[in-house]
């Protein structure tokens, strides 16, 4: 059962207040300046991503994101809504399906797979849709709090 949840009132979810079903979903545009801003951030100045006279010439027809800029996506929702503040990812599963454009929004949708309360760990089901197309899947493994620390005076 799937339950649409909103950021927690603290920033972030405990382990004992996560379950199975638990969704977060979010809407991100993509635009110029994110792509431009991930290239810097990740030296990745493909001309697939930068250049519309060489992207033209490949099979996509044009510009397309980074597939990292879209997985990225997916960290938004991981450290701000589900789980949020204090999770901390361990590993990420990643299978892009169609390219991603400027001037695309991209749904992300997070959902809890499993949680295990022994470790604090957490699978989370990822993906990624543009217009109701998958873009993007994956599973995410995060390290979630047992509790929360009070805040300092």
């Amino acid at each position: 059962m799937t339950e649409i949840v909103t950021k927690h009132p603290s920033g972030g979810y405990i382990l004992e207040e996560l379950h199975v079903g638990m969704t977060a979903e979010t809407h991100i545009l993509v635009t110029e300046q994110r792509i431009q801003q991930f290239a810097e951030a990740s030296d990745d100045f493909n001309p697939v991503h930068m250049d519309e006279a060489f992207a033209s010439k490949t099979a996509y027809r044009g510009r397309i994101a980074h597939g990292l800029l879209t997985a990225s996506f997916g960290s938004a929702v991981v450290g701000t809504h589900l789980p949020g503040a204090g999770a901390i990812y361990l590993s990420q599963t990643l299978g892009f399906h169609m390219p991603v454009r400027i001037g695309e929004t991209v749904l992300v949708r997070v959902s809890v797979k499993s949680v295990d309360p022994e470790s604090a760990r957490v699978e989370l089901d990822c993906e990624g849709f543009v217009d109701g197309k998958l873009v993007m899947d994956g599973v995410a493994l995060v390290r979630v709090p047992r509790r929360r620390r009070p805040a300092k005076d």
